[in-house]
């Protein structure tokens, strides 16, 4: 378990969403600060509004990756380049988790797509695999930064 993952566990059990944990662990060392990073992907958690689509953790892992590879440019080369980094992410993902679709993650766990969120109590921690699935994004960007980087998260 790393730094980076232990925080964001702390980040999403302090009433972050999902996708604020995993983008908040990172966003300062690319050049985002924590508030903007908090409103940028705080409509994300709960697989996008609570739609139960792509899972938050996964969001924000994406977003971590826009900042640490995208030059912001509109060229092919640089989206081609970034996209193939985001669909290896997802891969990844997808492999130890079996998706990156929120509904399906929480499988056979009672999880209405209502835009009012969960009270965090002992009960939802129990029974929810999102602070599991907030460091497995956390641990699977940093792995990927240092095997074709070389580099440190």
């Amino acid at each position: 378990m790393s730094e980076y993952s232990e925080k964001a566990k702390e980040l999403f059990k302090s009433g972050y969403n999902c996708s604020q944990s995993v983008l908040g662990v990172f966003c300062e060392q690319y050049g985002l600060d924590f508030e903007t990073a908090m409103k940028i992907s705080s409509s994300f958690g709960g697989g996008m509004g609570r739609m139960r689509e792509v899972c938050g953790t996964v969001s924000g892992m994406f977003m971590a990756a826009g900042l640490a590879f995208s030059n912001g440019n509109n060229s092919a080369s640089d989206k081609g380049d970034l996209y193939k980094k985001i669909q290896e992410l997802a891969k990844k993902f997808k492999e130890k988790n079996g998706s990156i679709i929120c509904r399906e993650l929480l499988a056979g766990v009672e999880s209405s797509s209502s835009p009012i969120p969960s009270d965090r109590t002992e009960q939802y921690y129990k029974k929810r695999p999102c602070v599991e699935l907030v460091g497995d994004a956390v641990e699977i960007f940093e792995d990927f930064i240092k095997e074709n980087y070389n580099i440190s998260a």
